[in-house]
């Protein structure tokens, strides 16, 4: 005959058989082992999912040369810097108002566009340049010496 003792608070219930020895079944282990595969499962869908929008993609409409873009067509969002000596806003001023109080604010170059004839490459060059860059290529006489000075390649314009 078989008896059964169990604990409510005991996570396991023993079974005691006359025929073999006393064994403990341990019930809790059947969901840990189907939490173990639900989150397996999981993962593997991530991944497959993930890996599906990487792929090559598909050949695109545009053609292999596209001609060169003018007017409004051709703007694009550049950075505010100076071609010539590189120079950036300044994100790290400060104003002190009447009542003490400081405000952030920027500094902007003063950035114009302005046309070179370079004799290097017998052609006009046009160049986002500060104030400052223009007086430093009319000190040195030309486009040509300032783009040496400070390794600019002229061609790039």
């Amino acid at each position: 005959s078989t008896s059964t003792s169990s604990n409510r608070n005991s996570r396991h219930h023993v079974v005691a058989r006359s025929d073999t020895p006393a064994f403990v079944h341990y019930s809790i282990h059947a969901p840990i082992k189907m939490n173990k595969f639900l989150s397996l499962l999981v993962a593997l869908l991530a991944i497959c999912q993930a890996t599906a929008f990487m792929g090559t993609p598909l050949a695109s409409s545009a053609p292999a040369f596209a001609p060169k873009k003018t007017g409004a067509a051709s703007m694009e969002m550049r950075a505010r810097v100076c071609d010539l000596l590189g120079k950036k806003p300044n994100r790290q001023a400060r104003v002190v108002t009447f009542s003490h109080r400081r405000i952030k604010k920027v500094q902007a170059v003063n950035l114009q566009w302005k046309r070179f004839y370079s004799d290097n490459l017998n052609r006009n060059v046009r160049l986002r340049i500060s104030t400052k860059g223009i007086k430093t290529v009319n000190k040195m006489g030309g486009i040509d010496a300032a783009a040496k000075k400070f390794d600019v390649d002229l061609n790039k314009f």
